[in-house]
């Protein structure tokens, strides 16, 4: 059984590493020769849009998935006239566009800090009338990683924003004072079948992630409870086949959502060792319509990044109970070239060995 996949980067590569396993071949599209996936499986590249290339690309495949979510919605519309593909298109709109996104959840009862469309300067200077400072301007496309958002925390700061991403396509929201960001992972299958991986901690520097802790701690049942519901929501009423992250933040024991993936995601990758089934396991069972595996944790996991710079693999797996993964990309700043997985029985065995691994690593 072939799996296409639009999308050449590391979380192809590690669901092309969680198939093999499973008997699965796989096949990437993706403009850039030099995507990570490549070096595991074929790779097709192109542009997205590339019509011929796509014919190619989706002939003999069984399914398709993105790990992209910046793939046009006109082309997995297009392929799915042809093959089955997962997540559906209509998840792919809702995410691409924060605004809509925003809509989308409040439309289902779901907490989000208060927003507002930006067009023009007019509208923003109204808006932060109404939504009040601090705020975060950011464009409603294209935006990840820290990229395309401004804080806003004075009325100084205002003219400077504009002046940074001003232009049509906008967004404004109020900043939260969160107690902490954390992210939950929901899979539903073909059939409907779903699980839900334990909320996790997030913690991020520079707009990019950089630790991800499994379970978040002094984890309440209310607060898993209530990321499930949520996420549960959409899942329905996207008819949603894979995996989705929602990211969140808590504040005052509730969770207001931020933003949500429809993909694998990066606060996952602890999955690999530390739960029963991995993140890129369980989409690849849910688009083929297998059995979901469990995703409980095996005691406590912690995954870091590497941005930038990675270190000697000798460092890393001398520690214990550590797990280097390397995606195989050339080192520039801030860029993902990696993660590290700790896992531990119990969760001061988890913090000894994650501050062991943190005064090692390049600050």
């Amino acid at each position: 059984m072939i799996v296409g996949v639009l999308g050449g980067g590391q979380l192809g590569r590690m669901l092309a590493l969680a198939g093999y396993p499973l008997g699965l071949q796989f096949r990437f599209l993706d403009p850039a020769p030099d995507a990570p996936a490549g070096q595991l499986a074929e790779l097709m590249v192109g542009a997205y849009d590339n019509a011929a290339l796509l014919e190619q690309f989706v002939c003999g495949v069984d399914v398709v998935t993105y790990e992209f979510e910046n793939v046009p919605v006109a082309t997995v519309q297009m392929l799915g006239r042809h093959v089955p593909i997962y997540p559906p298109p209509k998840a792919l709109e809702v995410a691409q566009d924060r605004l809509t996104e925003k809509q989308f959840f409040q439309g289902l009862g779901i907490p989000t800090p208060p927003f507002a469309p930006v067009d023009t300067f007019i509208d923003l200077t109204a808006a932060i009338a109404v939504i009040g400072l601090p705020a975060v301007l950011k464009t409603r496309r294209f935006g990840y990683d820290g990229k395309g958002q401004v804080i806003v925390r004075t009325a100084e700061d205002v003219a400077e924003a504009w002046a940074k991403l001003g232009g049509a396509g906008l967004i404004v929201e109020g900043f939260i004072p969160f107690e902490r960001e954390l992210s939950i992972l929901a899979v539903r299958s073909r059939s409907g079948a779903t699980v839900f991986y334990p909320l996790v901690e997030n913690s991020h520097r520079d707009g990019i992630l950089r630790r991800s802790i499994a379970p978040a701690l002094g984890l309440q049942h209310s607060l898993q409870e209530q990321a499930e519901t949520y996420s549960a929501s959409i899942l329905c009423e996207l008819d949603y086949v894979g995996v989705l992250a929602v990211e969140f933040f808590e504040t005052g024991g509730t969770l207001i959502a931020n933003e949500m993936a429809p993909r694998v995601h990066n606060s996952g990758h602890w999955s690999i060792e530390g739960a029963v089934t991995s993140q890129f396991e369980n989409h690849l069972r849910a688009v083929l319509d297998l059995p979901l595996g469990s995703p409980a944790v095996e005691g406590y996991a912690a995954m870091v990044n590497l941005i930038g710079t990675a270190p000697e693999p000798a460092m890393v797996l001398a520690l214990p109970d550590a797990h280097l993964h390397l995606y195989g990309k050339e080192p520039r700043p801030n860029r993902k070239l990696g993660h590290i997985t700790l896992c531990a029985a119990d969760r001061p065995t988890l913090d000894a060995r994650l501050a062991q691994l943190q005064s090692s690593l390049p600050s």
